[in-house]
């Protein structure tokens, strides 16, 4: 049987594992948006957050740009979002898609060294511009809630 003190021990030990009263810098928040080139929907692509500020603790975030929508993932579990903080952003598209070859490669049917002679034989169809954060010019803060970041790509 558990008497009170041993109640009130897990009580307090469930409120300080679950984090309540934190600032959520351990939390990661939904990320998504919409990308757009030439003031259409970019087909297809990837997009990544990378933080301004690198750190073991926020490795960043990327996610698969679909009909010219993504969702962020921080862990590889779709859709999970990214921690909040300031990120530099890039994104591109390639003519082969390279989200295929990935998978491929992660069920073993593709080995490493394929999929970069694949990834750099394929033509770019985004500018080269916005697959380095160096050139992109494009940036995200991600808040301690729903976040929604839309980017429009020009020549």
């Amino acid at each position: 049987m558990i008497n009170r003190r041993q109640l009130a021990f897990f009580a307090l030990a469930l409120f300080v594992v679950s984090g309540c009263g934190g600032d959520g810098r351990n939390k990661r928040y939904k990320v998504s948006g919409k990308v757009t080139y030439k003031g259409q929907p970019l087909a297809k692509g990837t997009i990544q957050f990378y933080p301004e500020k690198a750190s073991a603790d926020n490795p960043g975030a990327s996610g698969v740009i679909t009909d010219g929508y993504y969702t962020l993932s921080a862990t590889g579990a779709e859709g999970d979002g990214a921690y909040p903080g300031a990120y530099l952003v890039a994104i591109e598209a390639r003519e082969t898609d390279m989200t295929d070859a990935m998978k491929k490669a992660s069920g073993g049917s593709a080995r490493q060294d394929d999929i970069a002679k694949a990834y750099a034989k394929s033509k770019l169809l985004t500018p080269k511009k916005y697959s380095i954060t160096d050139t992109s010019g494009l940036k995200a803060n991600v808040e301690t809630r729903s976040n929604t970041f839309d980017f429009e790509l020009t020549d």
